[in-house]
């Protein structure tokens, strides 16, 4: 299993707008120069999270992005499912009508499994913790 750039850029995106809002909306332009990604490639990442309501957007000259709740309740997981959809990893897992066997299948087991370690795991993680995490790393730098 293997995430998408997307997501990558998405996590690494939505800890900088953590890190940089101080009440004002952040500009895109601020978090893909420091993030080092396209304007034109975070829009597209940027479009998923503000339909699923994790960022808003304020128009304007003053205008940009801030997060929808607060870095405390909003979750790895949150941010990869908005950009890859389900964390299954097999189709079987989420919709059985796709697959006869699913009764008797005992590798669906493994992967039903592997889907909740892996959504446990991100669902543990919030902007919050990414973030000062980020902080800690960039001091030691």
């Amino acid at each position: 299993m293997q995430l998408s750039t997307k997501v990558r850029y998405a996590a690494r995106a939505m800890i900088e707008l953590t890190m940089l809002y101080k009440g004002e909306p952040v500009q895109l332009n601020d978090i893909a120069c420091n993030q080092n990604i396209s304007v034109k490639y975070l829009e597209q990442i940027m479009g998923p999270l503000r339909a699923k309501g994790i960022v808003r957007t304020q128009k304007g000259s003053k205008g940009g992005y801030h997060l929808a709740a607060d870095p405390g309740e909003i979750t790895l997981y949150d941010i990869v499912e908005s950009i890859e959809g389900s964390m299954a990893p097999v189709s079987c897992v989420d919709d059985t009508s796709s697959c006869d066997r699913h009764h008797t299948c005992v590798t669906r087991q493994v992967w039903a499994r592997m889907k909740d370690v892996v959504s446990e795991e991100l669902k543990s993680k919030t902007l919050a913790d990414l973030a000062a995490q980020q902080s800690k790393v960039n001091m030691a730098i």
